[in-house]
């Protein structure tokens, strides 16, 4: 398998297509944030870290309430913002990058390409094709007289002469 350097350069990007694999990474990605703080906020419960913040707060005679609930609202509707922010801003960047490469003519990549020596079938050529019959040279012998013929018995079966 052999290996060459191919130079290709990126002129246009699809606004479209990046619009739809941004939103699919981005929901991803707000999935997993929302998912870790809601497994972060489990083990800050069990741990009884509320409680003791809220006692501490009451000691120094400040009020304070923590509200789980209203927090994992807060990280829902964040994370909401920021899945429709960023693809908002990865489809806006493309559009971008589409007037400045008229400008200044793209990128340009520098890419291994792998090929493969495979062999190519053949095709029938469109010659036509001519066949002859040639009759094939009578036996000799070593003086260069032609061979005597074998005669053949009344009862069918080869004798040879010599």
């Amino acid at each position: 398998m052999a290996v060459r350097r191919v130079r290709r350069i990126i002129r246009k990007v699809d606004p479209w297509t990046v619009l739809k694999a941004s939103l699919i990474f981005n929901a991803i990605v707000g999935l997993v944030f929302v998912l870790g703080m809601w497994v972060m906020w489990s083990l800050v419960l069990q741990k009884g870290i509320p409680e003791k913040i809220v006692d501490l707060f009451d000691a120094v005679t400040i009020e304070l309430t923590i509200d789980g609930p209203l927090y994992f609202r807060i990280v829902t509707l964040l994370a909401g913002v920021g899945i429709i922010g960023m693809t908002a801003f990865m489809t806006l960047g493309a559009v971008i990058y589409n007037l400045i490469s008229d400008l200044v003519g793209g990128v340009e990549v520098t890419v291994l390409e792998e090929t493969y020596n495979v062999a190519q079938p053949q095709q029938a050529s469109p010659t036509r094709r001519t066949f002859s019959w040639k009759p094939t040279p009578a036996p000799r012998q070593g003086n260069g007289n032609p061979a005597p013929k074998p005669e053949v018995s009344p009862d069918r079966e080869r004798v040879t002469t010599g």
